[in-house]
């Protein structure tokens, strides 16, 4: 089987930059010290820490103690939800949260957990273009509604969702408000004022940094009740000792993806376009999926008549080009996406859907590639497909 040539699954993870391992690398070595520790190299170790956190800090453009690191966006997730939930029950206040039914399993299953204690719960469809919009947020408000969490940009489809404007009606009403913008990392808007948020999940491996390390960012008296006990760690937000080269990876990525932001984002866009126009004037009963503009610049989620996902991805895989037939995170499950079906797709569009996700090693040759190859499978899988029924 051919080696991976063309990545084109950065929706997924992102391999670690250069410089992001640079800088991580002394205090995987030579500054190993427990940054809770007073001695010399505790002190050192708690000095990174306390810069990356600044850096953080600067690009989110909120305070330093509003930001709780975690081992990721799964965690902070989890953490918004759960712990603004208990905070509300433990003191007698709403029961009644608002998310989308598009969202990662990370916040839908967070919910679904709630649910076994009583929570109520409403998730808000998008449009078909998998856009949520802020008066149907606005028609699910109840007078018990405590929390609403809406992600950023969607990890399957790209569709960027109008967060300011959510966010304004969820101010409005007082409530507390979530965003998911793990898929938003170092491509959209950070600012937390902006946005009108009062807690913001980011997960370092989507933007060139390392795995297993993330945050949540949450607005100075936000209700919220800390989930991991055991030291005073991150202000006494969450127990355990931080994971400082990790923490460290974070901020020098998204430094280096907010200085490259503008340029990156546009010849993304070019190859997005390039992609998403080869595929659909080249092969036919292809649909793009998802909002054709308002999207992540380099997400193309694309579905074609007749073929298996599944199929078109081992035939990638067996010419070098790696791909998604949707989530990472649910790879080996048997669901259809649920963010397909939420656009109304029919079952087999949904299975013959693929997410291809480019990034900083994607040039114009490799997207050529990449047309030319599902053009010639896809061809095949038909031609099969109609020998058989006959």
């Amino acid at each position: 089987m051919a080696s991976t040539d063309i990545y084109l699954d950065h929706a997924a993870t992102t391999p670690v930059d250069p410089d992001v391992f640079e800088a991580m690398a002394p205090y995987l070595s030579d500054r190993y010290g427990n940054p809770s520790s007073i001695y010399a190299a505790g002190r050192e170790a708690r000095a990174g820490l306390d810069r990356a956190r600044g850096l953080l800090a600067n690009s989110l453009n909120c305070q330093a103690r509003e930001i709780v690191f975690t081992s990721g966006g799964t965690e902070a997730d989890n953490l918004a939800l759960k712990g603004v939930a208990w905070h509300n029950r433990l003191r007698g206040g709403g029961n009644h949260i608002i998310t989308t039914s598009i969202e990662h399993h990370a916040v839908l299953h967070s919910a679904e957990f709630l649910q076994q204690f009583d929570f109520d719960v409403t998730c808000v469809d998008p449009d078909e273009d998998g856009i949520i919009h802020p008066e149907a947020v606005r028609a699910a408000i109840r007078d018990d509604t405590m929390l609403i969490s809406v992600m950023y940009a969607n990890n399957e489809i790209g569709a960027i969702q109008p967060i300011a404007e959510i966010g304004a009606v969820a101010r409005e009403h007082d409530i507390t408000f979530h965003t998911d913008a793990v898929q938003a990392g170092g491509t959209l808007d950070l600012d937390v004022e902006a946005l009108g948020v009062d807690m913001l999940s980011l997960s370092a491996h989507k933007f060139y940094g390392p795995k297993g390390v993330g945050l949540l960012y949450v607005r100075r008296q936000t209700p919220i009740l800390w989930q991991q006990s055991g030291g005073a760690q991150e202000n006494n937000h969450r127990a355990g000792t931080e994971n400082v080269a990790g923490i460290i990876g974070m901020s020098k990525a998204l430094e280096i993806a907010e200085a490259e932001r503008e340029t990156e984002n546009q010849r993304l866009i070019d190859l997005r376009t390039r992609l998403s126009n080869g595929l659909l004037e080249r092969i036919s009963g292809t649909r793009l999926n998802g909002h054709p503009e308002r999207r992540l610049p380099n997400n193309v989620n694309i579905s074609f008549d007749g073929v298996e996902g599944e199929t078109l991805l081992l035939n990638l895989d067996m010419n070098g080009i790696a791909a998604s037939s949707g989530s990472a995170c649910t790879t080996g499950s048997t669901e259809p996406s649920h963010v397909l079906r939420a656009l109304g797709l029919s079952q087999t569009q949904v299975n013959g859907s693929l997410r291809l996700s480019l990034g900083k090693s994607n040039d114009e040759e490799q997207v050529d590639r990449v047309i030319a190859v599902l053009d010639e499978s896809i061809v095949r899988l038909r031609r099969m497909a109609a020998a058989t029924a006959d």
